[in-house]
Protein backbone atom coordinates (compact mmCIF):
# COMPACT_ATOMS: atom_id res chain seq x y z
CA UNK A 1 0.00 0.00 0.00
CA UNK A 2 1.68 3.51 -0.81
CA UNK A 3 -0.59 5.83 1.18
CA UNK A 4 0.67 9.05 -1.10
CA UNK A 5 -0.52 7.29 -4.07
CA UNK A 6 -3.99 9.65 -3.93
CA UNK A 7 -3.80 13.20 -4.43
CA UNK A 8 -6.06 16.01 -4.37
CA UNK A 9 -8.82 15.71 -6.94
CA UNK A 10 -9.37 12.04 -6.47
CA UNK A 11 -12.35 10.16 -5.37
CA UNK A 12 -11.25 7.27 -3.18
CA UNK A 13 -11.69 6.61 0.08
CA UNK A 14 -9.50 8.04 2.76
CA UNK A 15 -6.81 5.09 2.99
CA UNK A 16 -6.49 3.91 7.28
CA UNK A 17 -2.93 3.35 8.42
CA UNK A 18 -1.14 1.60 11.27
CA UNK A 19 0.59 3.22 14.49
CA UNK A 20 3.57 0.90 13.10
CA UNK A 21 3.48 2.00 9.22
CA UNK A 22 3.02 5.65 10.39
CA UNK A 23 6.40 5.19 12.58
CA UNK A 24 8.09 3.91 9.56
CA UNK A 25 7.39 6.88 7.74
CA UNK A 26 8.31 9.25 10.64
CA UNK A 27 11.04 8.07 10.70
CA UNK A 28 12.50 8.06 6.85
CA UNK A 29 11.38 12.05 7.56
CA UNK A 30 14.17 12.07 10.35
CA UNK A 31 16.30 10.84 8.17
CA UNK A 32 15.38 13.56 5.72
CA UNK A 33 15.54 16.34 7.94
CA UNK A 34 19.09 15.04 8.90
CA UNK A 35 20.16 14.35 5.89
CA UNK A 36 21.26 11.11 6.09
CA UNK A 37 21.11 8.24 3.37
CA UNK A 38 17.84 6.85 2.28
CA UNK A 39 15.85 9.85 4.33
CA UNK A 40 12.53 11.02 2.56
CA UNK A 41 9.50 13.68 3.34
CA UNK A 42 6.74 12.62 5.03
CA UNK A 43 4.13 12.57 2.51
CA UNK A 44 0.93 11.40 3.27
CA UNK A 45 -2.29 12.37 1.54
CA UNK A 46 -5.66 11.43 1.84
CA UNK A 47 -5.15 8.52 4.48
CA UNK A 48 -6.92 8.17 7.88
CA UNK A 49 -4.33 7.89 10.90
CA UNK A 50 -7.32 8.73 13.59
CA UNK A 51 -6.44 8.03 16.87
CA UNK A 52 -2.57 7.60 16.02
CA UNK A 53 -0.08 9.32 17.80
CA UNK A 54 2.63 11.53 16.89
CA UNK A 55 3.31 13.18 20.07
CA UNK A 56 6.19 15.22 20.25
CA UNK A 57 7.99 14.74 17.16
CA UNK A 58 9.57 17.08 14.82
CA UNK A 59 7.86 16.79 11.52
CA UNK A 60 8.90 20.02 9.77
CA UNK A 61 7.76 20.25 6.13
CA UNK A 62 6.21 17.06 6.04
CA UNK A 63 2.82 17.01 3.74
CA UNK A 64 -0.37 15.40 5.38
CA UNK A 65 -2.74 17.39 2.97
CA UNK A 66 -6.33 16.28 2.84
CA UNK A 67 -5.74 13.59 5.70
CA UNK A 68 -8.32 12.43 8.78
CA UNK A 69 -6.51 12.83 12.10
CA UNK A 70 -9.06 12.76 14.78
CA UNK A 71 -8.63 11.92 18.21
CA UNK A 72 -5.12 12.30 17.26
CA UNK A 73 -2.14 13.01 20.06
CA UNK A 74 -0.20 15.35 17.78
CA UNK A 75 1.07 17.62 21.28
CA UNK A 76 4.09 18.75 21.32
CA UNK A 77 4.89 17.68 17.71
CA UNK A 78 6.46 20.51 15.36
CA UNK A 79 4.63 21.28 11.92
CA UNK A 80 6.43 24.14 10.79
CA UNK A 81 6.21 24.69 7.02
CA UNK A 82 4.02 21.55 7.02
CA UNK A 83 1.35 21.19 4.79
CA UNK A 84 -1.84 20.28 6.75
CA UNK A 85 -4.82 21.22 3.72
CA UNK A 86 -8.05 20.28 4.49
CA UNK A 87 -7.07 18.18 7.08
CA UNK A 88 -9.78 16.75 10.05
CA UNK A 89 -8.31 17.04 13.27
CA UNK A 90 -11.10 16.69 15.35
CA UNK A 91 -10.95 16.47 18.98
CA UNK A 92 -7.04 16.25 17.94
CA UNK A 93 -4.67 16.77 21.79
CA UNK A 94 -2.83 20.09 19.92
CA UNK A 95 -1.23 21.03 23.29
CA UNK A 96 2.05 22.79 22.34
CA UNK A 97 1.78 21.82 18.61
CA UNK A 98 3.77 24.13 16.32
CA UNK A 99 2.37 25.16 13.39
CA UNK A 100 4.56 28.38 12.24
CA UNK A 101 4.12 29.15 8.47
CA UNK A 102 2.03 25.79 8.48
CA UNK A 103 -0.73 25.31 5.62
CA UNK A 104 -4.00 24.51 7.11
CA UNK A 105 -6.06 26.49 4.47
CA UNK A 106 -9.58 24.82 5.10
CA UNK A 107 -8.54 22.28 7.78
CA UNK A 108 -11.09 20.97 10.22
CA UNK A 109 -9.79 21.53 13.83
CA UNK A 110 -13.16 21.95 15.90
CA UNK A 111 -13.05 20.58 19.49
CA UNK A 112 -9.73 20.42 19.45
CA UNK A 113 -7.12 21.40 22.13
CA UNK A 114 -4.85 23.63 21.20
CA UNK A 115 -4.27 25.05 24.77
CA UNK A 116 -0.41 27.25 23.73
CA UNK A 117 -0.12 25.84 20.51
CA UNK A 118 1.88 28.29 18.30
CA UNK A 119 0.03 29.49 14.94
CA UNK A 120 2.44 32.40 14.18
CA UNK A 121 2.09 33.30 10.20
CA UNK A 122 -0.10 30.18 9.38
CA UNK A 123 -2.09 29.99 6.57
CA UNK A 124 -6.04 29.75 8.38
CA UNK A 125 -7.75 30.95 4.95
CA UNK A 126 -10.26 29.08 3.13
CA UNK A 127 -9.55 26.32 1.09
CA UNK A 128 -10.46 22.78 -0.69
CA UNK A 129 -12.25 20.32 1.64
CA UNK A 130 -11.33 16.55 1.42
CA UNK A 131 -14.64 13.76 1.43
CA UNK A 132 -14.99 10.95 -0.40
CA UNK A 133 -15.95 12.16 -3.60
CA UNK A 134 -15.15 15.48 -3.67
CA UNK A 135 -11.37 17.64 -2.83
CA UNK A 136 -11.85 21.03 -4.63
CA UNK A 137 -14.76 22.50 -2.75
CA UNK A 138 -13.95 25.39 -0.28
CA UNK A 139 -14.80 25.81 3.45
CA UNK A 140 -13.24 28.23 6.35
CA UNK A 141 -10.97 26.50 8.80
CA UNK A 142 -13.22 25.30 11.73
CA UNK A 143 -11.95 26.08 15.31
CA UNK A 144 -15.44 25.91 16.57
CA UNK A 145 -15.10 24.90 20.85
CA UNK A 146 -11.68 24.93 20.68
CA UNK A 147 -8.93 25.64 23.22
CA UNK A 148 -6.82 28.39 21.77
CA UNK A 149 -5.65 29.74 25.48
CA UNK A 150 -2.23 31.25 25.11
CA UNK A 151 -2.00 30.30 21.36
CA UNK A 152 0.22 31.86 19.22
CA UNK A 153 -1.29 33.32 15.99
CA UNK A 154 0.65 35.98 15.24
CA UNK A 155 0.38 37.29 11.63
CA UNK A 156 -1.87 34.52 10.68
CA UNK A 157 -4.18 34.78 7.28
CA UNK A 158 -7.26 33.83 9.01
CA UNK A 159 -9.73 35.68 7.10
CA UNK A 160 -13.28 33.49 7.34
CA UNK A 161 -11.72 31.53 9.87
CA UNK A 162 -14.29 29.99 12.37
CA UNK A 163 -13.49 30.55 15.77
CA UNK A 164 -17.15 30.41 17.58
CA UNK A 165 -17.14 28.93 21.44
CA UNK A 166 -13.88 28.72 21.40
CA UNK A 167 -11.64 29.92 24.17
CA UNK A 168 -8.99 32.25 23.09
CA UNK A 169 -7.86 33.21 26.92
CA UNK A 170 -4.33 35.07 26.85
CA UNK A 171 -3.94 34.24 22.73
CA UNK A 172 -1.66 36.18 20.80
CA UNK A 173 -3.07 37.51 17.79
CA UNK A 174 -1.55 40.59 16.29
CA UNK A 175 -1.76 41.68 13.19
CA UNK A 176 -3.48 38.32 11.93
CA UNK A 177 -5.78 39.07 9.09
CA UNK A 178 -9.45 38.39 10.91
CA UNK A 179 -11.66 39.69 8.08
CA UNK A 180 -14.83 37.76 7.90
CA UNK A 181 -13.88 35.39 10.83
CA UNK A 182 -16.78 34.41 13.61
CA UNK A 183 -16.14 34.68 17.05
CA UNK A 184 -19.85 33.96 18.23
CA UNK A 185 -19.40 33.00 21.94
CA UNK A 186 -16.04 33.11 21.63
CA UNK A 187 -14.22 33.98 24.96
CA UNK A 188 -11.19 36.49 23.97
CA UNK A 189 -10.40 37.42 27.18
CA UNK A 190 -7.05 39.16 27.84
CA UNK A 191 -6.49 38.25 24.10
CA UNK A 192 -3.62 40.29 22.62
CA UNK A 193 -5.37 41.46 18.88
CA UNK A 194 -3.64 44.76 18.48
CA UNK A 195 -2.91 45.87 14.74
CA UNK A 196 -5.57 43.02 13.47
CA UNK A 197 -7.83 43.22 10.07
CA UNK A 198 -11.60 42.67 11.59
CA UNK A 199 -13.50 44.04 8.90
CA UNK A 200 -16.64 41.94 8.37
CA UNK A 201 -15.93 39.84 11.64
CA UNK A 202 -18.44 38.50 13.87
CA UNK A 203 -18.35 38.67 17.96
CA UNK A 204 -21.83 38.39 18.48
CA UNK A 205 -22.04 37.15 22.50
CA UNK A 206 -18.40 36.81 22.47
CA UNK A 207 -16.15 37.38 25.80
CA UNK A 208 -14.11 40.76 25.49
CA UNK A 209 -12.93 41.15 28.75
CA UNK A 210 -9.42 42.52 28.94
CA UNK A 211 -8.78 42.82 25.06
CA UNK A 212 -6.19 44.44 23.12
CA UNK A 213 -7.91 46.11 19.85
CA UNK A 214 -8.05 49.59 18.87
CA UNK A 215 -11.33 50.71 19.09
CA UNK A 216 -11.33 51.95 15.20
CA UNK A 217 -11.25 48.19 14.19
CA UNK A 218 -14.58 47.29 16.14
CA UNK A 219 -16.34 49.94 14.31
CA UNK A 220 -19.35 48.67 12.17
CA UNK A 221 -18.98 44.87 13.81
CA UNK A 222 -21.43 42.98 14.93
CA UNK A 223 -21.00 43.04 18.65
CA UNK A 224 -24.62 41.91 20.16
CA UNK A 225 -24.87 40.29 23.65
CA UNK A 226 -20.54 40.54 23.71
CA UNK A 227 -19.43 40.99 27.10
CA UNK A 228 -17.02 43.47 27.69
CA UNK A 229 -15.09 45.45 30.44
CA UNK A 230 -18.15 47.36 30.77
CA UNK A 231 -20.45 45.48 33.06
CA UNK A 232 -23.40 44.03 30.86
CA UNK A 233 -26.50 44.95 32.43
CA UNK A 234 -26.67 46.60 36.06
CA UNK A 235 -23.74 45.63 38.89
CA UNK A 236 -23.84 44.49 42.27
CA UNK A 237 -22.70 47.10 43.42
CA UNK A 238 -25.61 49.13 42.78
CA UNK A 239 -28.07 46.40 44.58
CA UNK A 240 -30.70 48.42 47.47
CA UNK A 241 -28.82 46.38 49.70
CA UNK A 242 -25.70 44.16 49.87
CA UNK A 243 -26.30 40.77 48.52
CA UNK A 244 -25.51 38.80 51.50
CA UNK A 245 -28.30 40.83 53.51
CA UNK A 246 -30.81 40.32 50.41
CA UNK A 247 -30.04 36.76 50.34
CA UNK A 248 -30.93 36.54 54.07
CA UNK A 249 -33.97 38.37 53.72
CA UNK A 250 -34.95 35.79 50.60
CA UNK A 251 -34.09 32.82 53.20
CA UNK A 252 -36.64 34.61 55.36
CA UNK A 253 -38.84 34.77 52.63
CA UNK A 254 -38.50 31.57 51.83
CA UNK A 255 -39.68 29.76 55.16
CA UNK A 256 -42.49 32.06 55.80
CA UNK A 257 -44.04 31.07 52.43
CA UNK A 258 -43.51 34.83 51.76
CA UNK A 259 -44.69 36.19 55.07
CA UNK A 260 -41.63 38.08 55.64
CA UNK A 261 -38.31 38.97 53.97
CA UNK A 262 -38.29 39.83 50.23
CA UNK A 263 -37.31 37.29 47.65
CA UNK A 264 -34.43 37.46 45.66
CA UNK A 265 -34.72 39.48 42.04
CA UNK A 266 -30.92 39.37 40.35
CA UNK A 267 -32.69 39.87 36.84
CA UNK A 268 -29.85 41.77 34.49
CA UNK A 269 -27.46 41.68 36.34
CA UNK A 270 -23.65 41.67 36.16
CA UNK A 271 -22.69 39.38 38.83
CA UNK A 272 -19.05 38.20 37.17
CA UNK A 273 -17.37 39.98 39.75
CA UNK A 274 -18.72 38.05 42.64
CA UNK A 275 -16.26 34.83 41.21
CA UNK A 276 -17.79 32.38 43.75
CA UNK A 277 -21.60 31.56 45.00
CA UNK A 278 -20.05 28.08 45.81
CA UNK A 279 -22.70 26.39 47.98
CA UNK A 280 -25.10 29.25 48.19
CA UNK A 281 -28.62 28.62 49.02
CA UNK A 282 -30.60 30.27 46.27
CA UNK A 283 -33.74 28.35 45.98
CA UNK A 284 -36.39 30.50 44.01
CA UNK A 285 -34.79 32.89 43.21
CA UNK A 286 -35.40 35.17 39.93
CA UNK A 287 -32.29 35.83 37.46
CA UNK A 288 -33.55 36.62 34.29
CA UNK A 289 -30.79 37.82 31.87
CA UNK A 290 -28.29 37.66 34.80
CA UNK A 291 -24.51 36.96 34.21
CA UNK A 292 -23.13 34.64 36.27
CA UNK A 293 -20.52 34.04 33.26
CA UNK A 294 -16.93 32.18 34.58
CA UNK A 295 -18.64 31.35 38.24
CA UNK A 296 -18.06 29.03 40.81
CA UNK A 297 -21.25 27.48 41.31
CA UNK A 298 -20.20 24.40 43.28
CA UNK A 299 -22.99 22.82 44.80
CA UNK A 300 -25.42 25.97 44.75
CA UNK A 301 -28.69 25.18 45.42
CA UNK A 302 -30.92 27.07 42.54
CA UNK A 303 -34.00 24.43 42.91
CA UNK A 304 -37.65 26.21 41.37
CA UNK A 305 -35.63 29.43 40.25
CA UNK A 306 -36.36 31.23 37.07
CA UNK A 307 -33.29 31.92 35.08
CA UNK A 308 -34.37 32.23 31.65
CA UNK A 309 -32.06 34.16 29.23
CA UNK A 310 -29.18 33.92 32.10
CA UNK A 311 -25.29 33.46 31.08
CA UNK A 312 -23.54 30.35 32.37
CA UNK A 313 -20.68 29.97 29.84
CA UNK A 314 -17.97 28.72 31.67
CA UNK A 315 -19.41 28.23 34.98
CA UNK A 316 -18.61 25.39 37.62
CA UNK A 317 -21.96 23.93 38.64
CA UNK A 318 -20.74 20.43 39.72
CA UNK A 319 -23.17 18.81 41.59
CA UNK A 320 -25.32 21.82 41.55
CA UNK A 321 -29.25 21.41 42.84
CA UNK A 322 -31.14 23.01 39.97
CA UNK A 323 -34.48 20.78 40.06
CA UNK A 324 -37.33 22.20 38.69
CA UNK A 325 -35.68 25.36 37.66
CA UNK A 326 -36.71 27.50 34.02
CA UNK A 327 -33.75 27.57 32.37
CA UNK A 328 -35.25 28.71 28.94
CA UNK A 329 -32.83 30.24 26.23
CA UNK A 330 -29.79 29.87 28.57
CA UNK A 331 -26.34 30.57 27.58
CA UNK A 332 -24.03 27.01 28.95
CA UNK A 333 -21.33 26.77 26.68
CA UNK A 334 -18.13 24.73 28.16
CA UNK A 335 -20.08 24.83 31.39
CA UNK A 336 -18.82 21.97 34.13
CA UNK A 337 -22.13 20.57 35.42
CA UNK A 338 -20.82 16.90 36.14
CA UNK A 339 -23.94 15.65 38.44
CA UNK A 340 -26.01 18.16 38.68
CA UNK A 341 -29.43 17.54 39.37
CA UNK A 342 -32.03 18.88 37.10
CA UNK A 343 -34.53 16.35 37.49
CA UNK A 344 -38.44 17.30 38.01
CA UNK A 345 -40.15 18.75 41.32
CA UNK A 346 -43.28 18.13 42.79
CA UNK A 347 -45.46 20.49 44.46
CA UNK A 348 -48.77 20.71 46.21
CA UNK A 349 -51.12 17.75 47.81
CA UNK A 350 -51.20 14.43 45.80
CA UNK A 351 -54.20 14.48 43.49
CA UNK A 352 -55.65 17.10 40.55
CA UNK A 353 -53.97 19.96 42.80
CA UNK A 354 -50.23 18.74 42.59
CA UNK A 355 -48.17 20.57 40.03
CA UNK A 356 -45.24 19.04 37.82
CA UNK A 357 -42.34 20.79 37.37
CA UNK A 358 -39.46 19.76 35.44
CA UNK A 359 -36.24 21.52 34.39
CA UNK A 360 -37.31 23.79 30.98
CA UNK A 361 -33.87 24.51 28.09
CA UNK A 362 -36.37 25.12 25.57
CA UNK A 363 -33.81 27.29 22.98
CA UNK A 364 -30.80 27.24 25.46
CA UNK A 365 -27.35 27.20 24.01
CA UNK A 366 -25.74 24.50 25.45
CA UNK A 367 -22.71 23.75 23.19
CA UNK A 368 -19.49 22.40 24.41
CA UNK A 369 -21.57 21.95 27.95
CA UNK A 370 -20.13 19.09 30.62
CA UNK A 371 -23.70 17.31 32.07
CA UNK A 372 -21.98 13.82 32.75
CA UNK A 373 -23.37 11.89 35.48
CA UNK A 374 -26.52 15.18 35.44
CA UNK A 375 -29.57 13.80 36.53
CA UNK A 376 -32.42 15.27 33.78
CA UNK A 377 -35.55 13.25 34.04
CA UNK A 378 -38.16 15.21 32.09
CA UNK A 379 -36.20 17.86 31.18
CA UNK A 380 -37.65 20.34 28.03
CA UNK A 381 -35.10 20.31 25.21
CA UNK A 382 -37.47 21.78 22.81
CA UNK A 383 -35.28 23.65 20.15
CA UNK A 384 -32.53 23.67 22.23
CA UNK A 385 -28.40 23.46 20.78
CA UNK A 386 -26.95 20.44 21.86
CA UNK A 387 -23.86 20.22 19.93
CA UNK A 388 -21.23 18.82 21.08
CA UNK A 389 -22.26 18.87 24.51
CA UNK A 390 -21.06 15.37 26.86
CA UNK A 391 -24.10 13.52 28.15
CA UNK A 392 -22.57 10.79 28.99
CA UNK A 393 -23.75 8.54 32.20
CA UNK A 394 -27.20 11.04 32.65
CA UNK A 395 -30.68 9.74 33.58
CA UNK A 396 -32.57 11.42 30.59
CA UNK A 397 -35.65 9.52 31.35
CA UNK A 398 -38.60 11.35 29.45
CA UNK A 399 -37.09 14.25 28.21
CA UNK A 400 -38.09 15.94 25.72
CA UNK A 401 -35.50 16.38 22.68
CA UNK A 402 -37.94 17.14 20.02
CA UNK A 403 -36.38 20.02 17.67
CA UNK A 404 -32.86 20.05 19.71
CA UNK A 405 -29.74 20.04 17.57
CA UNK A 406 -27.72 16.60 18.85
CA UNK A 407 -24.95 17.44 16.02
CA UNK A 408 -21.59 15.25 17.71
CA UNK A 409 -23.41 15.52 21.50
CA UNK A 410 -22.34 12.62 23.12
CA UNK A 411 -24.85 10.06 24.90
CA UNK A 412 -22.79 7.17 25.66
CA UNK A 413 -24.11 5.15 28.52
CA UNK A 414 -27.10 7.19 29.15
CA UNK A 415 -30.72 6.20 30.35
CA UNK A 416 -32.81 7.14 27.29
CA UNK A 417 -36.50 5.59 28.46
CA UNK A 418 -38.96 6.81 27.28
CA UNK A 419 -37.39 10.01 25.85
CA UNK A 420 -39.48 11.75 22.92
CA UNK A 421 -36.56 12.23 20.08
CA UNK A 422 -39.10 14.45 17.58
CA UNK A 423 -39.24 12.99 14.07
CA UNK A 424 -35.53 14.72 13.37
CA UNK A 425 -34.13 13.18 15.83
CA UNK A 426 -35.06 10.05 15.55
CA UNK A 427 -33.52 8.20 13.33
CA UNK A 428 -29.95 9.62 14.66
CA UNK A 429 -31.02 7.75 18.04
CA UNK A 430 -32.05 5.33 15.98
CA UNK A 431 -28.15 4.66 14.45
CA UNK A 432 -26.63 5.32 17.77
CA UNK A 433 -28.38 1.74 18.63
CA UNK A 434 -31.26 2.73 20.80
CA UNK A 435 -33.94 0.23 20.33
CA UNK A 436 -36.42 -0.04 23.30
CA UNK A 437 -37.89 1.32 26.23
CA UNK A 438 -35.52 -0.20 28.71
CA UNK A 439 -32.12 0.15 26.59
CA UNK A 440 -29.28 2.37 27.38
CA UNK A 441 -27.26 3.47 24.67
Amino acid sequence: MDPSATTPGSETKAIPMQQDQLDALVRLHERFLTGRIGGRRATLRNADISGLNLKNLDLRQSDFTGCIMRNMDLSGANFQESSLYACDLTNANLNRTIFTRADLRGARIENANLESADLESADLRIGGIHTETNFAASRSVNFRGANLSGAKLMGSLANSADFSDAIMTGAKVTGADLRGAKFEGADLSDADMDGCQMQGAVLTAAIMTGVKLDAKALMGLDLSDAITDRNVGHSVKKLEQPLHVMIESHRDWLVSSGGRGKQLDLSGYDLRELRSMKMEKLTAIKARDAKFFGLNLYKVEMQSAVLDGADFRQCDMEQADMRGSSLRGVRMGHANLKGANFDPLLFGAEGAQQRFSPCHFDGAILRYANFEGANLKSAVFKDADLCYANFKGCDLRDADLSGAKIDNAVFEESNMSGVNFGENNRQVFSLKGLRGDDDKL
